[in-house]
């Protein structure tokens, strides 16, 4: 054999010849009689050789039997045709055998000295003795054959030889990698064609050659610039690609946000009992356009006026009854609820109102004036209620009342005037209800985002060492990453029951997500796809996705890869449903919200009396290259108890915390105390939200409490000196308001507000002095008293200071009604 071939078709090119009257032979192939021969036959030593046509009547000195490794030497002792076998030298078995034969004219019987060992054996047709050529009429391809004797024995392995051809590798040429662009790439390109076809020298643009080497120069120019935008993307520095950014700030754990949708309170004002279904659609103001919009054409005219979008969170059942409630006065005149108020009454039997449902406290008329264009648009607040009380009488009058409670996140930033005496006014103001919450974002819903491409790019197999083995290409999976026709896309946080309207309002940008849906399919056999921030916690059959916002806004889907999240298979069509805005343009002021798309009649006006909040505009990639640096620095686990501490200071209601590790019997719990602004008390609520917030960071196995601060009442007496042309009374009054624990009437704070103190802070006497020494008027100011309450200690008074333990905070409130959180006595002199 002179060479080795995958797919050798000599064999077909001679039974053409023989088929054209061609006088050509060869061999077909060689059987090794083994199982099948008959007792008196002696197994593997028979061999039947066929061939492509009538076999020749060759001598015995035609065949050359060769190879071997045990055993050589093997020689042929007779040959026979089949179809007229000699009885002399056939046994009686092989006879019979050889009668079964299919074409036996095409076959030729040897038998040979041996039957061989197990390596392969290689069998010659000759001309004659030492000769290499064949027979004439014999194929020189087709005249030798290799076979081995043990072939019918039992083995695993395939019998079939393996051939190796070894590949020529040509030498690599030489190539300049400083090429980066078009002129450099037609100029190597020219240059190695000028060595490699030296007799080509046309360089005509409507040359052929020169076509091509344009077209790969540009193709190479646009991958040149692929890969240095790659390169450009591997570093956060040097990133100018959202996604590329907020991967590089993952990998520090620091989670780059798209911004925030905002939320607000629509009032709607009804004429009958109404039910407003969930994902109504609310817009702001548009001239000419009544409250409710509907029908085609009004509505197309209403869009193309591009008004902001609002959608509520859920169904909610409005009741005329609630529309406006006045405060009920019991008689008085000139009442006011007072800053902090929690609780109120409401004139008329309010049988509708129901726990969780949101009332809007709002002036409607001036308090001086009565006119209602003098009413303060900013005195609105909204309270969610927590307790009811309806059907109610006054025993007096017999007036229906109905008592209202509301968290102490909802208490009242600022008084509320009821009635005026000045001008006799009554109703100055009043309680709305048929409140509901409604996020800025308009559906976009089943928009088409096509199907999944089919594989149209293969990985080169790997190579093998048997050249004649072709594996199948391994087809890359197509990169499907459809985009979202509109933008921006809504960053939303899902609705959640809470227990005050504070709560539902401010929501964190850690929580939000992209408000897109994916359905992919046809139903009954649909799948929806969730969207999530990241795929590092899915798993592999998991069908979710991630939303990637580029500074333009457009959105860009990115599925998973069969290992984290579900990879889409081909020809999968997928149809989504996504909100369109975003960011601070949601922020619409009060009064900006007027009409919905509805075709309820019942529906008199929409409003929202308080401003939207909560819109925010997504991260800058600037911000995200100063801040991610930086992220891994921040603690995301309570260890210590300064850990606790510092995660507690981490919720917004909270100004200053401590913790402290103490043994119960079984292991540790974790008392962490709490001073909230304002030195509000710690309810039953806020612990609850507190220990959920801490919950991600405790260290299993540890319990945790939350308390409160211990408050230490102090015990002040002074001696204040006032000068000549002011009246006491006034000193005294405006030293009783710099010492109180108040915010005062210029928006400043007493100086013993509770946001002035924290835990284990000293009370300096030098202080106090210095700040009435800030009052006009006050000569001088002498300490009698400097102590905390109950005590006779006289050595703070001495010293010029008061000390507390870790857990103690200084409290001074002045209050008659409260002689325990501490009094103040001012005896004055000298003055009016």
């Amino acid at each position: 054999m002179i060479y080795h071939c995958c797919d050798p078709r000599r064999r077909e090119l001679v039974l053409e010849a023989i088929a054209d009257g061609v006088a050509i032979n060869g061999i077909d192939f060689l059987e090794v009689l083994d199982r099948e021969a008959d007792d008196d036959t002696p197994a593997q030593q028979t061999l039947l050789l066929r061939f492509l046509d009538t076999a020749p009547n060759l001598p015995l000195d035609n065949y050359q039997l060769s190879g071997g490794e045990r055993i050589t030497g093997v020689t042929i002792d007779w040959q026979t045709r089949a179809d007229a076998p000699d009885a002399t030298l056939a046994e009686p078995g092989l006879l019979g055998y050889l009668a079964t034969l299919t074409d036996p004219g095409q076959v030729i019987v040897l038998r040979t000295s041996s039957n061989g060992d197990f390596s392969t054996y290689t069998l010659r047709l000759v001309a004659g003795p030492g000769l290499l050529s064949p027979p004439n009429g014999i194929d020189r391809i087709l005249s030798e054959i290799d076979f081995s004797f043990k072939v019918e024995c039992p083995t695993d392995f395939d019998c079939k030889p393996q051939h190796i051809c070894a590949d020529d590798l040509p030498d690599p040429p030489v190539l300049s990698y400083l090429a980066k662009d078009y002129t450099s790439f037609r100029r190597l390109m020219l240059g190695r064609m000028a060595q490699i076809m030296p007799d080509w020298r046309d360089r005509s643009p409507a040359d052929l050659g020169i076509t091509l080497v344009e077209m790969l120069s540009y193709s190479a120019d646009r991958l040149s610039y692929a890969q240095d935008a790659v390169a450009t993307e591997s570093y956060i520095s040097t990133a100018r690609r959202r996604s590329s950014v907020r991967c590089h700030a993952k990998l520090v754990d620091y989670h780059m946000h798209d911004g925030a949708n905002a939320r607000v309170w629509i009032h709607v004002d009804v004429d009958a009992d109404t039910t407003i279904s969930e994902s109504t659609q609310f817009l702001t103001r548009l001239i000419g356009f009544d409250p409710t919009i509907s029908g085609t054409t009004e509505e197309r005219d209403a869009r193309n006026l591009e008004p902001l979008v609002f959608e509520n969170f859920a169904e909610k059942e409005m009741f005329e009854n609630l529309n406006e409630m006045p405060f009920y006065e019991w008689g008085d005149a000139d009442c006011c609820l007072p800053k902090g108020a929690t609780r109120a009454t409401l004139a008329g039997d309010r049988a509708e109102l129901l726990v969780g449902d949101v009332l809007i406290f709002e002036e409607r008329l001036g308090p001086n004036t009565g006119r209602a264009a003098d009413a303060d648009p900013s005195v609105r607040h909204a309270v969610q209620l927590s307790a009811i009380e309806a059907g109610e009488t006054d025993a007096l009058t017999g007036a229906s009342i109905t008592e209202i409670r509301w968290a102490e996140e909802d208490a009242l930033p600022f008084p509320f005037c009821i009635s005026s005496q000045l001008g006799q006014l009554r109703e100055v103001s009043h309680a709305l209800g048929n409140n509901i919450l409604a996020d800025h974002g308009e559906t976009i819903a089943d928009e088409d985002l096509g199907e999944v491409p089919a594989p149209h790019l293969y990985l080169v197999p790997d190579e093998t060492d048997n050249p004649c083995h072709h594996p199948e290409p391994r087809a890359v999976p197509p990169r499907f990453r459809p985009v979202l026709s509109q933008r921006p896309v809504t960053q939303s946080a899902p609705f959640t029951e809470t227990t005050s309207a504070l709560a539902a309002t401010q929501v964190g940008v850690a929580t939000r997500r992209a408000h897109v849906a994916l359905v992919s399919g046809v139903a009954p056999d649909d799948d929806d796809w969730a969207a999530r921030r990241d795929l590092l916690q899915s798993f592999a059959d998991d069908p979710h996705f991630v939303v990637e916002v580029e500074s333009d806004g457009l959105a860009r889907l990115r599925f998973g890869d069969d290992a984290n999240g579900k990879r889409p298979n081909s020809a999968t069509a997928f149809v989504a449903t996504y909100r369109v805005g975003n960011g601070t343009a949601g922020n619409v002021g009060r009064d900006a919200i007027r009409h919905a798309f509805s075709g309820l009649g019942t529906i008199r006006a929409i409003r929202n009396p308080l401003p939207a909040t909560g819109g925010r505009e997504p991260e800058s990639i600037e911000e995200v290259r100063q801040a991610a640096p930086y992220a891994y620095r921040r603690q995301e686990r309570a260890v210590t108890a300064e850990d606790y501490a510092e995660v507690a200071r981490r919720h917004p209601d909270v100004q200053r915390a401590a913790a402290t590790f103490r043994w119960n019997g079984h292991g540790h719990t974790v008392f962490v105390t709490v001073d909230r602004f304002g030195g509000r008390p710690i309810t039953e609520e806020f612990e609850t939200e507190l220990r959920a917030h801490l919950e991600g960071f405790r260290m299993a196995g540890y319990d945790l409490e939350v308390d409160g601060p211990r408050f230490v009442a102090l015990e002040l007496e002074l001696l204040i000196c006032a000068g000549r042309d002011h009246f006491r009374s006034d000193i005294r009054l405006a030293a009783f308001e710099a010492l109180s624990a108040n915010i005062l009437s210029d928006g400043s704070k007493g100086l013993f507000h509770p946001d002035n103190f924290t835990f284990g802070q000293p009370v300096y006497l030098s202080a106090i002095s210095a700040r009435l020494m800030q009052i006009e008027g006050i000569e001088s100011v002498e300490t009698t008293v400097f102590r905390r309450r109950g005590s006779t200690d006289q050595t703070p008074l001495m010293d010029g200071i008061l000390t507390f333990g870790r857990l103690e905070i200084a409290q001074l409130e002045n209050d008659p009604n409260f002689p325990e959180r501490g009094a103040i006595a001012i005896e004055m002199g000298g003055g009016k």
